[in-house]
């Protein structure tokens, strides 16, 4: 006892000591307390506390999670301080001496822990564990049975989810040796249940029932996973045949007993599991399920779409069924090839007994019953549209919901079905919506719901019915007019239309249509109904979408949506107006500009009141995103609310920028390219940059584009504050950075050298020895290399002094002559040109190599004939011919800044658009001419060296590549 009382003061103190890492006592216990586990409290010791059903059970339930959790580290044989095999040994025979735990949750945990050491162990170390249970599930003791059961479940369930060849072989053998018992052990504990329930003898059969459901999850399993051509096994296929006339009985049984009865939850989910059999199966092995597609199909379709169906089908047995014919109708397997002899002869026998059971009645009956049953909005739905049209609005946008709600599945059940058999059903759907040309009597509910619901089978079919319908000519003839009936009971037609027009608006709509229908929109918006509201997006997120259209709408429509967005209360809503209004903010650009004040005000106090909400605080960055590109240089004037938002967002020390990070990155980055100017709260910010920077994450991309937007914005200020830190962390990220990361290190480094020519050189001068080194040592990969040659090029061309530091101190390091490494520079920089694509960086080598003329120095003499043919290749890549003059001009050169004209399609230009053109206006590559500087280049070496010197010189040239230099400097 005192080791119990022990365990238990110690297990509490632990508990207490946060063993767990939160709340919940699934949670596994923190590592820290690893070594105390094998230490202090042995696996024994454990094993002792959890089957002595004496103790405690919230110590006994403590016990058992920790022995389960150590197995992953210490019952491994490689694993430190690993448990001995004669230790294993004991345990395991401890683990299944007795079934008998009374605690059902402990229970559950014990068969989870023997599941996970048969991973490891069963069967080579333990052979024993498989008999054991089976003769265990046969014992007449109930409580014994059941646990057995339970704990042969989970080892079935944990062996067969392993992937590895050798032990995919191993669960075959054991599946072929023990499938004849299982299925005996199923049909034994079915037919008690079925003869206890119809006895009346509920709490007997309430065991039997969780005994077969036991039963039958191990041959899901075993079914499922255990044969490598089930098709080819007797049993199995026995089994599958028999799962249907199971499910017959019990869903007789459901139709016989009440809803009050205890059986009935779990003989639910026993239906429900039958079904999982089948869909498992066939998608697992869609050929060996061939022979059950007749029988699966007429099964499915007679309880979906027969009155076999009424009074026994509950819906989450009617969307398993449902997901049973759209795999059958979609699935691969089943579809031969355009050439039907390139297909395989399985494929062709699935693919005749789908067509013989898709006749055209049974496809007619199926898709309109879709539409006229299950299309329908029921009156719990029209309830909750009346009362609480949020609720409504969340719960028609479920998301992938499809496999488990009744009305996304339906839906896609009909998306399916009619892509395959589109020339059947097409006449079928159109006859359909013939017989509902014209008004609608409002006095009559059925006909209303029947119209809404063949409304929305033509938007899901939208693709298959392009040339079926002429959808310009509905829209003006009858469905514009529907928009315009204004009758309450009229709602759900009128958001149907709207809706439809948004599925067809990208497949088949005039623009000039657009106007009538931004019109019909604006009016449905006025009734602030939010259920209208939810199909607005489409109309406006549109491939077509022409801004000169919509602008006369834009100010009722952007207040309209403004007022929505203050009176909705739920997170989903405003996501989604928000959402919207993004849309339209994106859309209109700078014509947002006039009608964006509200919404400026109000943005602050939805940010503050959304503080438990990450998500909405997600949507209203992307706002603010669009906001601030609509608003261009006037996003100034909101730095107040702005900048704190972007402080917490990029954060990485605060606990929201999981979730905000992205988007407040995509802000950041944003509101620079819009910043007329730095101020001091922006440059503020930068401080969170270093922490960004040490993640490495996928945002890396983002991170350096905020940085360049700095250089951009305000180099000195910017660098003279941040380029130590920015340098160190740019030497960390190159030690385990990828080729496309440093290279984005590297083109920042250029941006600065580029800006800021005079003192970019030595603020990043500690990067610069292993560039240079990376050109010496002919870096392999081709854009490292361009990006290493534009980064020299610019300290060569723009800092000469720097440069003759740089080779100084490199000359140092490689323990070479000066000229040497400076002429194994040239060789390698002329022999990698190629490297270069970009015509701005290949003007920029030429540049760089010519400013090293004139010169006396006999090693450039040397590289004279190199630095030449790069000369001339630069002067191919820039130079265009005037036609009418037969001149030659640099068409890279810039002389005079111009606002650009923007046309309707064009976004105009940002500020820092901006301030990129007006430093391009003193970058040599734009504002030299390569033709003058070559002549003046070597007209300088002419004059150094003397006429006949000079032509020596020249003689070492290619005399093609002469004869080229001639022609381009013609007229000098």
């Amino acid at each position: 006892n005192s080791v119990y009382n022990y365990c238990f003061v110690f297990l509490q103190d632990l508990t207490h000591g946060q063993l767990f890492s939160s709340n919940t006592i699934t949670t596994k216990p923190t590592c820290g307390l690893d070594q105390e586990l094998n230490n202090i409290l042995t696996f024994f010791s454990l094993q002792n506390i959890f089957t002595n059903h004496t103790l405690d059970v919230n110590v006994r339930w403590l016990a058992v999670l920790y022995f389960k959790n150590g197995i992953d580290r210490y019952w491994r044989r490689v694993a430190p301080h690993a448990l001995s095999e004669e230790e294993k040994s004991t345990l395991r025979a401890g683990l299944i001496t007795n079934f008998n735990e009374p605690v059902n949750q402990i229970a559950t945990q014990i068969s989870v822990l023997i599941a996970k050491v048969a991973r490891l162990d069963c069967p080579r170390q333990w052979p024993e564990l498989i008999p054991t249970l089976l003769e265990s599930v046969k014992v007449q003791d109930d409580l014994r049975q059941h646990r057995a059961l339970l704990t042969f479940y989970h080892v079935t369930k944990t062996l067969a989810s392993k992937r590895l060849a050798a032990d995919r072989k191993l669960f075959y053998d054991l599946a072929s040796g023990i499938y004849s018992f299982a299925c005996s052990l199923w049909n034994h504990h079915t037919d008690t249940f079925l003869q206890q329930i119809f006895t009346g003898d509920e709490a007997a059969a309430t065991n039997s029932l969780e005994r077969t459901l036991l039963s039958l999850k191990v041959l899901r399993k075993l079914t499922v996973h255990g044969f490598v051509e089930p098709h080819r096994n007797v049993e199995v296929m026995g089994f599958l045949h028999a799962v249907f006339e199971r499910l017959k009985q019990f869903l007789e049984c459901s139709r016989s007993i009440g809803t009050e009865n205890v059986c009935r939850d779990r003989l639910e989910k026993t239906i429900i599991l039958f079904t999982k059999v089948l869909l498992d199966f066939l998608d697992q092995h869609p050929f060996s399920f061939t022979p059950l597609i007749q029988r699966s199909l007429e099964f499915a379709v007679s309880y979906v779409f027969t009155e076999a169906g009424e009074g026994v089908a509950f819906e989450r047995f009617i969307v398993q069924c449902m997901n049973f014919i759209k795999m059958i109708v979609k699935n691969y397997a089943y579809k031969p090839s355009k050439r039907f002899e390139d297909s395989s002869p399985e494929t062709l026998e699935a693919h005749k007994i789908k067509t013989s059971f898709f006749t055209y009645p049974t496809l007619m009956e199926i898709c309109r019953r879709l539409v006229s049953h299950y299309f329908l909005l029921t009156e719990e739905e029209l309830t909750m549209w009346e009362e609480d049209p949020e609720g409504f609005t969340v719960e028609e946008t479920g998301g992938d919901s499809w496999k488990y709600s009744l009305r996304p599945c339906t839906e896609v059940l009909f998306i399916d079905i009619f892509h395959e058999y589109n020339q059947t059903l097409t006449p079928v759907l159109l006859e359909m919506v013939h017989s509902l040309q014209g008004p609608t009597n409002v006095e009559d509910t059925n006909a209303l719901l029947i119209k809404d619901a063949v409304y929305n089978a033509v938007g899901l079919a939208a693709y298959e019915l392009f040339d079926s319908v002429d959808f310009d000519q509905w829209f003006k003839n009858q469905l514009l007019a529907e928009l315009q009936v204004s009758h309450n009971r009229y709602k759900p037609i009128r958001r149907r239309v709207i809706w439809l027009i948004g599925q067809w608006i990208s497949v088949k709509f005039k623009s000039d249509m657009r106007p009538m229908l931004y019109e019909a929109i604006r009016n449905l918006l006025q009734d602030q109904d939010l259920v209208f509201f939810f199909n607005f997006c489409s109309p406006v997120d549109d491939f077509e979408f022409r801004t000169d259209q919509f602008l006369p709408y834009l100010e009722s429509m952007f207040t309209l949506l403004f007022q929505l967005l203050q009176e909705v209360t739920e997170c989903d809503t405003k996501m989604h107006v928000l959402h919207v209004l993004s849309c339209v903010i994106e859309r209109v650009n700078i014509q947002i500009r006039p009608y964006v004040g509200c919404l400026v005000q109000y943005l602050p106090l939805l940010w503050k009141q959304s503080e438990e909400h990450n998500m909405l605080r997600c949507a209203i960055l992307t706002t603010l995103i669009h906001l601030i590109q609509g608003l261009g240089a006037d996003s100034k004037n909101l730095y107040p609310f702005l900048l704190p938002i972007i402080q917490l967002s990029t954060d990485v020390s605060q606990p929201p920028h999981v979730y905000l990070l992205e988007d407040g990155l995509e802000l950041w980055l944003v509101t620079l390219e819009n910043s007329p100017c730095l101020t001091p709260e922006l440059l503020r910010i930068f401080q969170n940059m270093s922490a960004l920077l040490e993640l490495s994450s996928e945002n890396l991309r983002t991170c350096f584009k905020i940085i360049n937007a700095y250089i951009f914005l305000s180099s000195p200020e910017f660098l003279q504050m941040y380029s130590g830190d920015l340098c160190r962390s740019f030497c960390e990220l190159l030690k385990d950075i990828t080729t496309e990361g440093q290279v984005q290190v590297l083109k920042v480094v250029e941006t600065v050298l580029k800006v800021n020519p005079a003192l970019g050189p030595q603020m990043f001068q500690p990067l610069l020895p292993s560039v240079f080194r990376g050109i010496i040592d002919g870096e392999r990969y081709p854009v490292v290399m361009s990006t290493y040659l534009g980064v020299i090029g610019r300290v060569l061309l723009q800092n000469a002094s720097f440069f003759s530091l740089l080779l100084s101190q490199m000359a140092c390091e490689c323990g070479q002559e000066l000229d040497q490494l400076l002429g194994n520079m040239i060789e390698m920089w002329v022999d990698r040109m190629d490297n270069i694509t970009q015509p701005e960086r290949r003007k920029l080598s030429a540049l760089a190599l010519l400013s090293l003329l004139p010169s006396d120095n006999s090693v450039i003499q040397d590289k004279f004939c190199g630095i030449i043919n790069i000369s001339v290749e630069g002067l191919h890549d820039v130079m265009t011919e005037d036609p009418e003059t037969r001149t030659y001009k640099d068409c890279m050169l810039m002389s005079h800044f111009e606002e650009p004209k923007v046309t309707e399609d064009e976004e105009p230009p940002t500020e820092q658009d901006k301030r990129k053109k007006m430093l391009a206006l003193k970058d040599p590559v734009h504002t030299v001419s390569l033709q003058q500087f070559v002549y003046e280049k070597l007209k300088a070496q002419q004059e150094l060296l003397g006429e006949q010197a000079f032509q020596a010189l020249m003689e070492t040239v290619d005399t093609e590549i002469v004869t080229q230099l001639q022609e381009f400097l013609q007229g000098f």
